[in-house]
């Protein structure tokens, strides 16, 4: 790419990972709330926070403040979102505010997104290596920086 359509690409990227940050705040989690966009062709054609299932209570943390297990991550159910519409993920690039870890990286690999952009690390990376591996592009956005 050139400067300028490199320029272009990291103030779109920037874009939509404040957006993913705005969505994050639907979140009912306590600890952490974390948003993901599915971008494609410039249209957002799926989003996602964490949460419970739908249809449970939406509360997150157990009386010891640990994540419930059930708990999806915002890429999970992003990605989910798209099997129940008629839109493909094939190709399309995930803008999400935490590091994938490596439950959610594999569903990433399995949706057919060729592009990650995130801005919080996350305390593994075996996700993130995961992507790598796969020939996943995968571009960090420190969000201080925005």
């Amino acid at each position: 790419m050139d400067s300028e359509t490199n320029k272009k690409q990291k103030e779109l990227d920037s874009r939509y990972l404040r957006m993913a940050i705005i969505w994050s705040e639907n979140s009912y989690c306590i600890r952490r709330k974390v948003g993901a966009l599915i971008v494609k062709d410039k249209m957002i054609i799926s989003d996602g926070y964490n949460g419970t299932p739908s249809g449970f209570e939406n509360i997150c943390e157990d009386q010891n403040n640990k994540t419930k297990p059930y708990v999806l991550h915002a890429e999970a159910n992003a990605i989910t979102k798209i099997a129940r519409s008629n839109n493909s993920s094939n190709g399309a690039t995930l803008y999400v505010t935490a590091a994938p870890c490596i439950e959610c990286a594999k569903l990433i690999i399995q949706s057919g997104i060729k592009r990650i952009v995130y801005s919080e690390s996350y305390r593994l990376d075996d996700g993130i290596e995961l992507l790598d591996r796969a020939g996943i592009e995968v571009v960090f956005l420190d969000h201080e920086q925005y």
